[in-house]
């Protein structure tokens, strides 16, 4: 369900969503709009280091220099890893910064 919200709130601002396909993994949202690109995942919790290797990952194997979010819906959600800032998915939603 969350996913769905993002999605709808990516397509009211004007961007195009896609799936981003990598070998053997996907990202949720590839989005893009005049030029510009964001790449999100979306997860809610991550409360295991496994997880956190698969969200941040798959994100971290992106080798250009366009933002990239990890949204999450747990009470930890913020802060920075490795360039691919963190957040909790209602901050994202309601911030004006994308």
């Amino acid at each position: 369900m969350l996913e769905n919200i993002v999605y709808l709130e990516l397509l009211r601002r004007g961007y195009e969503v896609n799936i981003g396909q990598l070998p053997g993994s996907e990202i949720d949202f590839v989005a893009t709009r005049q030029g510009g690109k964001l790449y999100i995942q979306i997860a809610q919790r991550i409360d295991k280091t496994e997880t956190a290797e698969r969200e941040y990952g798959r994100l971290l194997s992106i080798r250009d220099n366009y933002p990239k979010y990890v949204l999450r819906a747990d009470e930890f959600a913020g802060g920075n890893h490795e360039g691919i800032k963190t957040m909790h998915a209602a901050d994202f939603l309601l911030s004006n910064e994308y």
